[in-house]
């Protein structure tokens, strides 16, 4: 049984982290492309030029532009040759930090996430779309990033949608790395550059994975809720470092190198629908989570657990916490059709599931979800 398991060279979190951000680059030379929106390289100008200042190191700045495309790629690969930078950061959202992921190949690698909305900063993979923003492909790269720094100063004085948006991620980790493992279903950290398998026998998920994602999960249940209120109120909690941590790092190591299963391609059929075009990633999720949870016949205390946990944080449970408050069969039958194609995670689950299992399970756990919301008020 061959398995494996990826993560970043390093990971740091602290308050005010960013001002250590030049230690870093000094490790590799004295000059970085900084791939950020204009917005995020503002929000935290004072830092970047303290710890410039400090270490002796130079930012070459990049006008992104916002999109995560092979043509803007193209043009970054080109600014960083043209400027001798000897390393690339990633810094702000999920578009710059997959800018970056592609721009570095996987060499000489810095991400500074300044929000905790999804579980990518720690992956080995990036999502690449169209200029004008539409889905294009996946790329897989030779290693994760070399760091992973997370100031969580600027984390808990981030909008809290983000935070709740990725602890609904970071919800599905356990999940969906359970069935994962019931199904002995290949995983994330064994693709090869490139993402295709070739000649390299797929690897399932290792101990240490599945460890982390239980973790993760038990870590919401704790701490999420304080965590919550505490980026409400702009403070940096033990709970909020916590929370930090499970929606990038426990979640992310999870998600990687102990599997996908139905949770993200629920995820991936809800997002053809136009409505759910206005909600984060990790919203969906959560209600994908909750719609896998029904495929596999959990226990009803189980699924109890997750109801409470999201109504609690903010998380969507029904289909119109999404947008969707009227959705015919001929929609219903597309999500289920989407989230069934051939190379969907949905196929990692340890029983087949067919367009029609889908369908019925969305059916019922937003009923579910409906109920619940009744039974509270």
């Amino acid at each position: 049984m061959r398995k494996a398991f990826i993560s970043p060279l390093k990971y740091v979190q602290g308050e005010n982290e960013l001002q250590n951000l030049g230690y870093f680059v000094k490790t590799y030379g004295t000059s970085a492309l900084l791939i950020a929106s204009d917005e995020d390289v503002e929000r935290v100008r004072v830092q970047l030029d303290s710890t410039a200042a400090k270490f002796g190191v130079s930012f070459v700045s990049s006008n992104f532009c916002g999109e995560c495309s092979r043509v803007e790629v193209e043009r970054l690969i080109k600014v960083a040759k043209e400027n001798s930078c000897d390393c690339i950061i990633g810094l702000g959202g999920g578009k710059a930090i997959d800018a970056a992921k592609t721009v570095a190949q996987g060499d000489n690698l810095i991400i500074v996430p300044t929000i905790a909305a999804t579980d990518a900063p720690t992956s080995h993979s990036a999502v690449l779309y169209t200029p004008d923003g539409a889905f294009d492909d996946y790329a897989y790269f030779k290693q994760s990033p070399d760091v992973v720094m997370i100031d969580t100063t600027i984390i808990a004085n981030a909008p809290v949608r983000f935070l709740v948006s990725g602890m609904g991620d970071a919800l599905a980790t356990y999940f969906e790395a359970r069935a994962s493992s019931a199904s002995y279903s290949r995983v994330n950290a064994g693709l090869p550059c490139g993402g295709g398998e070739g000649d390299i026998q797929p690897a399932m998920g290792t101990l240490t994975a599945n460890m982390m994602a239980e973790l993760c999960y038990q870590t919401l249940l704790a701490d999420g809720p304080a965590a919550k209120k505490a980026c409400e109120a702009n403070a940096v909690s033990k709970s909020l470092e916590n929370i930090i941590e499970a929606n990038i790092l426990l979640s992310g190591l999870g998600f990687e190198s102990a599997g996908l299963a139905a949770a993200h391609a629920i995820h991936n059929g809800l997002s053809a629908l136009e409505p759910t075009h206005d909600y984060y990633h990790g919203e969906k999720v959560a209600f994908g989570t909750l719609a896998q949870l029904v495929l596999e016949n959990a226990d009803a205390e189980e699924i109890n657990e997750v109801l409470e946990f999201c109504y609690c944080v903010g998380l969507p449970i029904c289909l119109a916490d999404i947008g969707i408050t009227k959705i015919t069969d001929k929609e219903l039958a597309e999500v289920a059709e989407k989230s069934c194609i051939p190379e969907e995670s949905i196929h990692f689950m340890p029983f087949p599931v067919k367009a029609d299992d889908v369908v019925a399970a969305i059916k019922v756990a937003d009923a579910m979800g409906v109920a619940f919301k009744k039974a509270k008020h």
